[in-house]
Order: C-alpha cells, then structure tokens, then sequence
C-alpha cells in the first residue's frame, strides 16, 4: 500500500495521520456535544481534551518504544517518527486515563460521568484510526489465502492490500475497526437507557474492546512481548476484569447516580 496520501516535496502527508486526525476529530466532537448536554463547563472541556489527545499521543509512543527498546537504542531518531506507525492504543489510554483522573479530582467533575462521555467518542476513534494501519501494512495476522478472505466477504481492496511480503494476510486491523464500530452503535443506543448508571458506559467500553484486542492480539504478528507473553493481551484481561467489576459496583448506586439525569 502507499503510505504517502500528499507528497508537497519536502512535505509529506501519510495516510496513517490523516485517520488518527479523523479519529481525534470526530471524538472531539462527539464528546464536546455529549459533554455540553451534560452541563461540563467549556474551559474545562477544551482544556481537558487538548491536554489528553497529547498526552495520550504521547503515551502510546511510549509504550511503543519501551517495549522496542533495543531498536530504537540503536536508531534514537526513528523514536519521532509516529507518521510510520508505532502508537500503541493501551499506552495511549493508560496514559491519557491517569491525566484524566488527576484533571477532574483537581477541578472536582464526575469522573466516571466523564469517562461514560468519553468511551463512546474513544472507540469510535479507534474504529477510524485502524485504517492507518491498513495503509501502513501493519496490525495484520497469519498467512491466509485471498479464497478465504473472499469467502469471509472481505472487500477486494482490503484482500489487494493485505498481500504483504509475498503472502495474503489475516485482516486484523479490519476486525477491530468493524467491532469497534459496531461497540460504538450500541453505546448509542444504552447512553439513551433511562435507568443507565454512571461508569457503565466505561464498563461496557472495556469489556467490548479488552474482548475483541485479546482475540485479535492472538491472531496478530507483530505484537509488542513482555517475556513469552504478548503484553496487549495482559492488559486486555486487565480491562475485562475491570469492567465487570466497575459494572458490578455500578448496579449497587443509588438512583441520584443515574447517567441521564
């Protein structure tokens, strides 16, 4: 696949960039219109999305390269250049979620009515932002054969450019952006449950995504390792287990802690 969407000589435009830009706008705006309906003042608002869109870019470099760390020992320069891929969307949570907490206790807002709003503008995002890899020729899975990627009625595009190092590919970046995009419908269709409790949203988010990222990673062949392990996998299970039990202590509040009110 062309990675270059613009090439203006000097300057170039990758595709991988354009979708994480669409992602961030179209859950800034999504989150900014939940929000105001949800009586969230605009300055926090603003500030609070800015401050977490480049953290979380941030974070998620990080975490790419902690854990490949001997090759950008070796190549420090490579360490900026996220427009050839290389954001990892756990360290971009994680490290958005810690600034997250510390900006709502510091300006006293729900947190957890925040991370309901903030879910379904954040797998919406991650649905858009999949395609990057597309053009990148990254986030794909085992060999396969283009027969049986048309019998799973994948489109001939994607099948074309899933042919990576000589053999067809497993689609995987396309699985996770169809899940996500299907997560991010029915969190649509619960925000509007009357009797919805505050963090279920974030519950269902984790549960949905921590699903889908464990059966994926399984799959995938470029995954980031900690030991034997693959490491996205750990934190999946990590956000299952805590979106059951965020649901749980959920369904234990009282009605003045409903998400519709």
């Amino acid at each position: 696949m062309e990675k270059v969407a613009l090439d203006l000589g000097p300057i170039q435009i990758y595709w991988y960039s354009i979708f994480i830009f669409i992602g961030m706008l179209v859950a800034c705006f999504l989150i900014y219109k939940e929000a105001k309906k949800r009586g969230i003042e605009e300055d926090f608002l603003v500030n609070l999305t800015f401050n977490t869109i480049i953290i979380g870019i941030i974070g998620a470099r990080l975490y790419y390269v902690l854990f490949n760390f001997s090759y950008y020992l070796d190549n420090p320069v490579e360490i900026f250049q996220i427009w050839n891929g290389g954001l990892a969307i756990h360290g971009g949570i994680i490290a958005g979620l810690l600034f997250i907490i510390y900006y709502c206790k510091k300006h006293e807002v729900n947190l957890w009515k925040m991370l309901d709003i903030i879910v379904v503008g954040l797998i919406i995002a991650q649905a858009i932002g999949r395609w990057g890899n597309f053009f990148n020729s990254e986030a794909y899975g085992p060999i396969t054969t283009a027969a049986h990627l048309k019998s799973l009625g994948i489109p001939q595009f994607i099948i074309d450019g899933m042919y990576i190092l000589g053999e067809y590919r497993q689609p995987t970046f396309f699985y996770e952006s169809v899940w996500c995009l299907f997560g991010f419908l029915a969190m649509l269709i619960i925000r509007q449950y009357k009797y919805l409790k505050i963090g279920q949203l974030t519950s269902f988010y984790l549960i949905w995504y921590g699903i889908i990222r464990f059966i994926i990673e399984a799959m995938r062949t470029d995954s980031l390792m900690l030991g034997p392990l693959k490491m996205a996998q750990l934190v999946s299970l990590v956000f299952i287990v805590s979106g059951i039990i965020i649901f749980i202590k959920s369904t234990k509040t009282n009605q003045k802690e409903l998400y519709n009110v």
